[in-house]
């Protein structure tokens, strides 16, 4: 091998590093964005369609069922805790439009610190509104 082609070698190696390298973050991030909304839609179904719009015991407890029988067939990642946490991310953000115009830019965990972020919000501004009364 010549050096020249030594080193034709070494730069076709950066570049295919760098196509190897760009495709997967392409791939996680299409995969990210759309596992998020799928966990919109899932908390957005069982929020409006078995709890109501609220959360009454009997919902809770078929949400238990639910994440025992997805964990069995899906892994851990639709247990009822990780359940709650779908219901929780349609509740903080009801609307498609906004979860789609921000789920490229951000993950499922961005999601959850925000979502835990605007729930304390909101949470403090009830006391606040219950303490001037």
């Amino acid at each position: 091998m010549s050096l020249a082609s030594a080193g034709e070698a070494k730069v076709l190696l950066v570049e295919v590093r760098e196509m190897i390298v760009a495709a997967r973050q392409s791939v996680a991030s299409s995969v990210n964005a759309t596992l998020t909304t799928l966990y919109w839609q899932i908390g957005r179904r069982i929020r409006r369609d078995i709890l109501q719009e609220k959360r009454a015991e009997y919902g809770e407890r078929i949400v238990s069922a639910l994440g025992t029988q997805l964990t069995q067939e899906f892994g851990r990642g639709f247990a009822t805790r990780n359940l709650f946490r779908m219901i929780r991310f349609a509740e903080v953000f009801p609307e498609i439009k906004i979860v789609s115009a921000l789920r490229t830019q951000l993950g499922w965990t961005h999601f959850r610190k925000l979502h835990d972020a605007v729930a304390l919000a909101r949470a403090r501004l009830m006391q606040v509104k219950e303490g001037e009364r």
